[in-house]
């Protein structure tokens, strides 16, 4: 790890002034991160991906609490940990879509250091970004993208390009992208809120990018605007190599608005592991509207999601560009699967709900 300086300041002005901070007068800036739980950066630092000259710890400052807003949503302090989020009762009552994505998100452990603004800035899991001996064009702009040709399981089958097909780690984040988020914002400059859907990008040819943040800026706060329409049918389903902590090949975040009848009012998907940021297909969505809560329907619905999904990796190998093309089917079978939960009221496919989807199949 290369050396760096450290600094902990006590307000959001003088962190700001000091992530902002150029010695050179004039030459090239330093490169300077906010940090808080450093459960992503810190490992990126050990593995010479990161390599920040200066951390500013924003730990001290006063973004960890969680209020009611005048709507009855929710804000969420950037600085709260995941694991108070997830225990927190109004999040458990109002929110149970983002409590079962948080706890599907991490180990025990993480959750009790990992902050919300730190979940949204993960950066991918890919092997190639992580391993300095090899191009990357996320890590150095300009080196190639293995990936494209390569190992790709893990990878995007949605919203890729030549440069990069690297997914975004983050189940907390599907969830948010599920319940329409805002995420607030500072700098210097002041203030300002972008909807979630906006916040983090697509590769594109600056796969280097991750997000629509501007240079200086911190996160403070994500608003959740009020949900209590989807409380009770609202599921999180997360596919993964292993059950215990790992990251999503796909997963889906489901929300239904039901009648009395039984026919959908409203539905928010959101699907994870597939790529560069959460997905979301809203004119796919607008079409289970006023279907009856059915797979048929759902099945519908995800055909309607699925159009354009392309593989990726594996392009010197038998079955050529197929070497994620698992995901396709893999993804349309859990849009369907994670409806049918939402619409029976099963929250997960873990922990407390999982014996409640013994014996059920729609797999086939």
């Amino acid at each position: 790890m290369t050396p760096f300086d450290y600094s902990a300041p006590h307000d959001a002005d003088t962190a700001l002034a000091e992530i902002a901070f150029d010695p050179t007068l004039g030459g090239v800036a330093q490169r300077r991160h906010f940090i808080a739980g450093g459960t992503n950066l810190i490992d990126l630092m050990k593995a010479g991906v990161a390599t920040p000259d200066a951390l500013v710890d924003v730990q001290r400052l006063p973004f960890a609490d969680l209020t009611e807003t005048a709507d009855g949503g929710l804000r969420l302090g950037a600085l709260m940990r995941n694991a108070d989020t997830a225990e927190h009762p109004l999040v458990r009552q109002r929110y149970p879509l983002l409590r079962a994505a948080i706890l599907a998100g991490a180990s025990p452990q993480i959750r009790n250091v990992a902050t919300n603004g730190g979940n949204l800035l993960q950066r991918t899991r890919c092997v190639y970004f992580y391993d300095t001996g090899t191009p990357c064009n996320k890590r150095t702009p300009g080196t190639g993208c293995p990936a494209v040709r390569g190992i790709a399981r893990q990878h995007a089958i949605f919203g890729a390009s030549a440069d990069c097909v690297a997914t975004h780690p983050s189940d907390m984040c599907v969830a948010l992208a599920a319940l329409d988020a805002v995420v607030h914002v500072r700098s210097q400059s002041g203030e300002r809120s972008l909807a979630f859907a906006d916040f983090h990008r697509l590769p594109g040819d600056r796969p280097e990018l991750d997000t629509t943040l501007a240079a200086g800026e911190l996160i403070t706060a994500i608003e959740l605007p009020p949900a209590a329409q989807f409380a009770d049918h609202s599921s999180y389903l997360k596919l993964r190599e292993r059950s215990s902590y790992a990251f999503a090949l796909v997963s889906v975040a489901a929300a239904l608005d039901l009648t009395d009848e039984g026919s959908v009012r409203a539905v928010r998907l959101a699907l994870g592991g597939v790529a560069h940021k959460p997905w979301r297909n809203l004119a796919a969505e607008a079409q289970l509207v006023g279907k009856p809560a059915v797979k048929a329907s759902f099945q519908a619905l995800a055909d309607a999601v699925m159009e354009g999904a392309r593989a990726c990796g594996g392009a010197d190998a038998p079955g050529a560009g197929q070497d994620n093309g698992f995901k396709i089917p893999m993804a349309r079978r859990a849009i369907v699967r994670a409806l049918e939960m939402a619409a029976a009221g099963i929250t997960t496919n873990t922990g407390e709900d999982a014996a409640r989807l013994q014996g059920e199949s729609t797999w086939a």
